[in-house]
């Protein structure tokens, strides 16, 4: 390898907003994430919509009104 061209290799962290603290190593410093493999619905089995500006909201806003029996 070159020297001098290549970015520095350290010891980082990745935190995730569920709390895990994962240690690595990067070029970038303390990575914060909001989702790892601890709180991932893949990972968990359990379903969670993340919600981001109220897009969930309005999706359920937008289509209650046409009702659950209706088809196009």
């Amino acid at each position: 390898m070159k020297k001098g061209i290549h970015p520095e290799y350290t010891e980082t962290t990745i935190t995730c907003v569920c709390g895990n603290v994962i240690p690595t190593k990067s070029t970038k410093k303390d990575i914060k994430v909001e989702i790892c493999s601890q709180c991932h619905p893949f990972m968990t089995g359990k379903q969670k919509i993340v919600d981001t500006a109220g897009r969930v909201d309005r999706f359920i806003k937008k289509y209650a009104a046409r009702g659950e029996g209706n088809s196009k």
